[in-house]
């Protein structure tokens, strides 16, 4: 969203840029082009509400129609609230310290990569309040225990997460993906 934000402000304060500039340099020719432009889109409008009065008044509530759904929709991406980044971790002693989730997903990936038969694993770590919510997505070979892995992932990202990091663990989700099976020569 950040992408679609910025790209927007540039493309509006451009245009609002040239006009200006134009308005400035030839004020008459500005005001005199606006005034034929408006008066040119109100007799179209006006020839066309003639013309057929049923497909304007529906093109006119298809128009607003989908305005309030554009803008409403980037509204709510907008000022939706956003996941923290980043967990406070508060010791016995009285300190405290931030982590980044992206941390905390490195750090699982480099613990639950060193695991027989994984061959690729991308954690997917979310703040929630002073906890972690885990989701780990894993790659291994085809003929493993899948219950017997689950748990020793799960295992491993309580280890990590819990005891190594001092953060509290929410949820804990594992998905597995099997890489495909080797054919034989």
């Amino acid at each position: 969203m950040n992408v679609f934000n910025k790209i927007v402000v540039v493309v509006l304060l451009l245009a609002l840029l040239v006009g200006i500039v134009y308005l400035a340099v030839m004020p008459a020719q500005a005001v005199q082009y606006t005034q034929s432009g408006l008066t040119s889109v109100g007799t179209f409008l006006g020839h066309a509400a003639q013309t057929s009065a049923w497909l304007f008044a529906g093109g006119r509530i298809l128009v607003g129609l989908a305005a309030v759904l554009l803008i409403g929709w980037l509204l709510w991406k907008e000022l939706k609230p956003r996941r923290p980044k980043a967990v406070k971790i508060h010791t016995e002693a009285g300190s405290s310290a931030t982590v980044t989730t992206e941390s905390v997903s490195k750090r699982l990936a480099w613990h639950i990569d060193q695991l027989a038969d994984v061959i690729s694993v991308t954690p997917e770590v979310t703040a929630t309040g002073r906890s972690v919510s885990v989701l780990v997505n894993l790659e291994t070979r085809p003929e493993i225990d899948v219950p017997m892995k689950t748990d020793e992932v799960v295992g491993v990202v309580k280890e990590v997460v819990t005891e190594r990091m001092g953060l509290q663990l929410g949820k804990v989700q594992v998905r597995i993906k099997h890489a495909p099976y080797q054919e034989e020569a």
